[in-house]
């Protein structure tokens, strides 16, 4: 680990931790609050992915949606109105909106063919983004002048590694420049997120295999052509499956290539010197000796 012990981690003059898990468990908040209060440079690989790898995939969709309509349409035509996306690391539903739901066209669905190749495009994406982690970190030092580096990875992070494999490219990437901090969830957290998706079922990543079955298996089972399915509905029903599938993966990643902390250690952090503290004392936790006082 870039860290073997806690009191090398809290020696450090420059730290660089990157953090995974679910999405909804506390990254991007711990990653602001680092931002904000002591100057840690944040790295998002989702507004990487958003901006570098799929900003022009997003911005042709806006497009695409605005030739529909007449008045829209001649301005674009004769280059009258500028689109642009407005993606931020608070804001990352352009990337979400692009990469849709499948299902039924009347209900916001797109065929599962254009949904797939978009999966594709996202795999691709989120691959380079986190192979950029070592470049913006360099940029963070030699550049801006940071001290210390937060990578925010995404929650899909873990279906595009292989964290059995100890040549993984991305992970080693990672491991060879970051601490890798897993956030753990509990089974009644599991269960909070599902609730809360089951609210606002919103885009996400799968492994295109999974994806495939599940579909076979979601439309097998309802007898729905594809064009009749609900995109909510099968979002809501695939995403208790796609979780099952990612903690045991998240798990594997913190056990060959890093340390993990639990969400409600994450979220009693509120301070810098507390997030320091709660690294170093994972750090001991692997190492099987005690957290330094």
């Amino acid at each position: 680990m870039l860290y073997p012990t806690a009191d090398a981690y809290l020696a450090a003059p420059a730290k660089s931790v990157a953090l995974f898990g679910m999405s909804g468990l506390g990254k991007t908040r711990t990653a602001a609050m680092l931002r904000e209060e002591s100057g840690w440079f944040h790295y998002s690989v989702d507004y990487r992915i958003g901006t570098r790898y799929m900003g022009e995939h997003i911005v042709d969709n806006f497009k695409r949606e605005a030739m529909r309509v007449p008045f829209l349409r001649d301005l674009l035509r004769s280059d009258s109105i500028y689109i642009a996306s407005n993606i931020s690391f608070a804001n990352l539903s352009p990337l979400s909106t692009y990469l849709g739901k499948p299902g039924d066209p009347a209900k916001g669905g797109i065929p599962f063919a254009d949904y797939l190749e978009r999966q594709r495009q996202h795999r691709e994406a989120e691959i380079r983004a986190l192979l950029d982690t070592p470049l913006f970190q360099h940029k963070a030092t030699d550049l801006y002048g940071y001290e210390n580096f937060l990578c925010d990875t995404g929650g899909s992070i873990c279906e595009v590694v292989n964290p059995e494999d100890p040549a993984d490219p991305v992970l080693t990437a990672l491991a060879d420049c970051t601490l890798l901090v897993q956030i753990e969830g509990t089974a009644a957290l599991e269960q909070e997120l599902v609730r809360r998706f089951e609210r606002h079922p919103k885009p996400m990543y799968y492994p295109e295999d999974f994806l495939v079955t599940l579909w076979e298996e979601y439309r097998g089972s309802h007898g729905f052509a594809e064009d009749a399915v609900d995109p909510d509905a099968f979002i809501v029903w695939g995403y208790r499956r796609l979780l099952a599938h990612r903690v045991p993966r998240y798990g594997a990643m913190a056990r060959h290539w890093g340390v993990s902390v639990t969400a409600a250690e994450i979220e009693r952090v509120r301070s810098p010197a507390a997030f320091d503290a709660l690294i170093a004392s994972a750090i001991a936790r692997r190492a099987g000796g005690e957290a330094p006082s």
